[in-house]
């Protein structure tokens, strides 16, 4: 374990309290004010439970917000791209005092946490929207919950007592201890992570297998959180992750693994925020090809590789793998980039999650040089079961 790459700011630190000290904490959030979290900030305190967002021990006060939003960095130095923070109403915030410990429930009124406030805050919203998500257009879904929020933000440490339903429902679901302990098993040192929101089509195999080829193990690390509308569902997607490990990839040198955090669609900062969390789970390297973590017109296509030449020395450990546009063509008959085919534009077929989605939605046959077949089936008893 020791050979391992370092996490973020130093250690893993896991926010889950388990056994007879939850029991405890259990009876003592009967008794306090509860606060009801909305699915964002959900997925943020699952994230904050198994270690993932380390450094972070909680949702962010008024100086780490400051300075993350307008820094990138923690109040203590340490890089930040994204302010993780629990939203309040005004009437919310006057009847919480300082120092106290309130209980975090979800919409159904189960206890996830207690909480002890060290700081209540007005943010800046329209500063976080133009610096976070690089525009105030409330038509980006990020910018839109953004808005739409409690007026305060509450910061200070937590303490989670539970997962949700995550452990139970995706075997496949891991702690950033879990993956670590896997890479020490099989002697890996170098390991490069792909972070995926859509079913794996053949431009992500070859990306994936070109990192295989360089380094001693790869992490398929797939979004299971709350997506945006006209995504495909985590359930299909899972399906065809495993159709895909089982028909195209060594098994002793790919591990598939999934995560709870929902997707900001902040481009290049949400960027910054996904090699973070593959530092914790023991990645050495992230792939990152175009309009990563993009949504709409709003990032330019490289914009999530080119803001990684911006960050101070020091700031990551791990190294993002910049990839150009995939595409088929027709004259190599292979999939390649500019990079290693020669031929002109009309030779090639661009693959992208968008264009999958948009066939499959229109009942058109996916050609292999897209999808392998296992994934097109899947995918096909989807969009026919939506009819």
């Amino acid at each position: 374990m020791e050979k391992l790459i370092q996490p973020h700011g130093g250690e893993v630190l896991p926010r889950i309290v388990e056994g007879a000290k939850k029991d405890t904490l259990l009876k003592e959030a009967a008794g306090l004010k509860a606060v009801t979290l909305e699915s964002l900030e959900v997925s943020d305190l699952i994230m904050l439970a198994s270690g993932a967002f380390s450094p972070l021990e909680g949702f962010l006060t008024q100086a780490d917000y400051d300075s993350v939003v307008s820094d990138m960095h923690l109040s203590d130095g340490n890089l930040w791209p994204i302010p993780v923070t629990l939203a309040v109403t005004k009437e919310e915030a006057a009847s919480i005092a300082l120092e106290a410990r309130i209980a975090l429930k979800d919409e159904e009124g189960s206890t996830l946490a207690i909480m002890t406030i060290k700081d209540k805050y007005t943010p800046n919203v329209k500063k976080e929207a133009e610096l976070v998500f690089k525009t105030t257009d409330e038509a980006h879904p990020g910018v839109k919950r953004l808005y739409t929020r409690g007026e305060v933000y509450l910061g200070g440490p937590v303490e989670v007592l539970t997962e949700g339903e995550y452990p139970e429902q995706y075997p496949e679901y891991a702690r950033p201890a879990d993956t670590r302990a896997i890479f020490a098993e099989n002697g890996w040192r170098t390991i490069a992570a792909f972070q995926t929101r859509n079913p794996l089509h053949r431009s992500h195999e070859y990306l994936t297998k070109v990192a295989l080829e360089s380094f001693d193990g790869l992490l398929i690390h797939p979004i299971v959180g709350k997506l945006k509308p006209g995504d495909i569902p985590a359930e299909t997607r899972i399906k065809c992750y495993r159709a895909m490990l089982e028909n195209y990839y060594p098994a002793d040198r790919v591990v598939l693994k999934v995560y709870p955090m929902e997707m900001r669609y902040a481009g290049p900062r949400e960027a910054v925020l996904h090699a973070i969390i593959r530092q914790n789970f023991g990645c050495t390297h992230i792939i990152i090809g175009r309009d990563h973590a993009g949504v709409g017109k709003y990032y330019g296509t490289f914009d999530a590789q080119n803001i990684f030449d911006t960050l101070e020395d020091g700031d990551l450990l791990i190294q993002p793998l910049k990839f150009e546009h995939v595409f088929w063509c027709e004259k190599c008959h292979s999939i390649g980039s500019i990079k290693t085919c020669p031929h002109g534009k009309e030779d090639h077929l661009f693959i992208s999650g968008t264009k999958l989605r948009e066939m499959f939605g229109n009942g058109e046959e996916v050609p292999r040089e897209i999808a392998r077949p296992e994934i097109a089936k899947i995918l096909v008893d989807y969009y026919q079961n939506l009819k």
